[in-house]
């Protein structure tokens, strides 16, 4: 009878020295957790890459690709500079890149731009020669035309480059006549990829087309 309250008493100091462990475990835990936040540890994770405010946006339809522009600081149309100085700042990511035409195009504005002075070369094959007006369009606001308008010298360069490279007997057909504006859509997007980082010219449009 005499053991029994000191094994109890024994059970009960056991107990306490359990919880005091605890307590001490918890308290440091805190304390330790508290020191790592106060380092930096736990600090909130840091954003993923932000957007570059320099990308051309898509203009929804009805909305006016300038005032989409200078929305994103872009100036465009030549009011304040800020479309050139948008189109002219160097590829940010190596090689470019390409912006996608929407899948629901009716839902974007697209933009019409005319290069002015039509392009004009001699065929590879034959003596006759190729005059072209071109015309093209965008669902990206007017940093995409401003970026061609500020860098027409280097597009009109490769596409005559080009266009020299065409057998006559090739662009007598509508077949070469798409394929030539395709050529023409790659060139253009390259380049501008290259000068300013991205695309955006969905559509190449022939407003001349003259062999002789």
């Amino acid at each position: 009878m005499s053991d029994e309250p000191k094994t109890k008493k024994k059970k009960g100091g056991g107990m306490k020295m359990i919880l005091l462990l605890v307590v001490g475990v918890v308290v440091g835990g805190a304390g330790a957790a508290g020191g790592l936040y106060a380092a930096g540890f736990f600090s909130p994770a840091e954003e993923g890459p932000k957007e570059d405010p320099n990308k051309p946006v898509l203009v929804l339809a009805g909305e006016s690709a300038e005032d989409v522009a200078k929305a994103h600081g872009g100036g465009g149309g030549g009011h304040g500079g800020g479309g050139a100085a948008a189109a002219a700042h160097g590829a940010p990511h190596g090689k470019g890149i390409d912006l996608p035409t929407p899948a629901n195009p009716a839902a974007y504005q697209a933009t019409y731009f005319q290069l002015q002075a039509p392009f004009t070369s001699n065929m590879s094959d034959t003596d006759a020669f190729a005059q072209i007006s071109v015309a093209v369009s965008t669902y990206y606001d007017m940093r995409v035309i401003e970026a061609i308008k500020t860098h027409e010298m280097a597009i009109r360069s490769q596409v005559l480059m080009m266009l020299a490279q065409q057998p006559q007997e090739v662009l007598d057909t509508p077949k070469g006549k798409q394929a030539l504006q395709g050529k023409i859509r790659t060139i253009i997007n390259d380049i501008l990829k290259q000068k300013t980082g991205y695309g955006g010219v969905d559509n190449v449009y022939f407003t001349n087309f003259v062999i002789q």
